[in-house]
């Protein structure tokens, strides 16, 4: 399949002959395909693990506009796989060293920065002028808001997502092929899939999945080859195997089947059972209190008769800690009898994800005063300590 792309082709000088020499020697790109690409104009949404290998990849490539859409700043964490951000960038916001970063590699390539979050609100009008969108985000919320947006606006949507070991890859949304709620119709529980910051990620896996969004993008301008369509590329970095399944458009999707019911955007993080960004913070969340982290920090400080446990796994807890019993959340269950049902426990976690997890299931089991720590050790050491690292 070939896109079309909505900025006129201009010829190729002088110095972009010598730089694409290796190009312009396939017969599958040349001149003509050179000129294709540089007239092309591709969305990163992301400048992390995914949109690091993948844009600087496409500005290598020569692609002439890469937009990039991120509202983060780079941490310690993000440098073991985030290679478009170096050691000195830390406290940079992304998208300036990412800028930085691809101009080092092509000064020819176009840089357009979009410093926010991506929303229901902004999304159409950010990918409108843009031939094709690939998605490195790392959240389901986002992934639909991609996908929806990109079925919308006819857009192709590349797509790839990392855990741990294994990634998978696929090109979504375009009218000979499924789009991502094909696949996924509905999204998982909040909780139940951790993100990368829950169950961690080798830091190399994005530099495999992020080179193979790249080479999908390259393929659609170009017009080239067997792009991922229909195909969804499933990735195990262990055994180091690659796996395929062949996917097929629903004709009952809500987005792209025969009778869409979705015309315009919606709420993906109230779709996705979690707090809208403009609501007012829960207090409450099925039926568990939360419990900011300074109000831990000022109970503890006063002494006050509250149990803290941590359910994070033991090599967390080597990284980083704000004191408590450690029971990780697997254990919890068969290790219960070790915690008192009559005293207030504050469960927390890296993020707050999994200590939710476990106040709700010590609620069940009988427990009457029990918190959770919202934001987990991050939130401790972005408005409590700084000196404990985030990780």
């Amino acid at each position: 399949m070939q896109i079309d792309i909505l900025t006129p082709a201009t010829a190729l000088t002088q110095e972009e002959m010598a730089r694409y020499a290796r190009h312009l020697i396939l017969p599958e790109v040349g001149e003509a395909g050179q000129v294709k690409l540089k007239a092309a104009r591709v969305l990163c949404v992301g400048a992390g693990g995914l949109g690091a290998p993948l844009s600087m990849y496409l500005a290598a490539a020569g692609v002439g506009t890469l937009g990039l859409v991120d509202f983060d700043v780079v941490e310690a964490s993000n440098l073991h796989r985030q290679i478009i951000h170096g050691t000195h960038d830390v406290g940079r916001h992304k998208l300036d060293s990412a800028e930085e970063s691809l101009k080092a590699i092509n000064p020819n390539v176009r840089i357009m920065k979009f410093p926010t979050r991506l929303n229901s609100e902004n999304a159409l009008e950010i990918f409108k002028d843009f031939d094709i969108v690939a998605d490195g985000t790392d959240n389901f919320p986002t992934r639909y808001l991609v996908n929806d947006a990109c079925v919308l606006a006819g857009k192709p949507n590349v797509y790839a997502s990392i855990f741990r070991f294994e990634g998978q890859a696929s090109v979504f949304g375009t009218k000979e092929g499924p789009c991502y709620r094909c696949l996924y119709p509905e999204p998982p529980p909040p909780g139940m899939v951790p993100s990368c910051a829950e169950g961690g990620v080798l830091g190399i896996l994005p530099g495999l999945l992020g080179t193979i969004q790249a080479t999908e993008v390259i393929k659609l301008i170009l017009g080239a080859g067997e792009p991922l369509v229909g195909r969804l590329l499933l990735v195990d970095a262990l055994a180091m195997s690659f796996r395929e399944l062949r996917l097929h458009k629903n004709p009952a999707c809500t987005v792209c089947g025969t009778h869409p019911s979705i015309a315009k955007l919606v709420d993906y993080e109230q779709f996705c059972g979690l707090p809208s960004e403009s609501a007012v913070p829960t207090v409450v969340v099925n039926g568990i209190s939360q419990m900011q982290p300074e109000d831990l920090k000022r109970r503890l400080d006063a002494g006050e008769n509250l149990f803290v446990l941590d359910v994070r796994e033991p090599h967390e807890f080597a990284i980083a800690q704000i004191g408590g019993h450690l029971i990780p959340l697997n254990d919890l269950p068969w290790r219960v009898r070790e915690l008192d049902a009559e005293r207030e426990i504050a469960v927390h976690c890296k993020s707050g994800v999994r200590s939710q997890r476990a106040a709700e299931f010590l609620m069940q089991s009988g427990f009457k005063n029990v918190h959770n720590v919202a934001g987990g050790i991050n939130a401790w050491s972005e408005k409590v300590d700084p000196k404990v690292p985030k990780y």
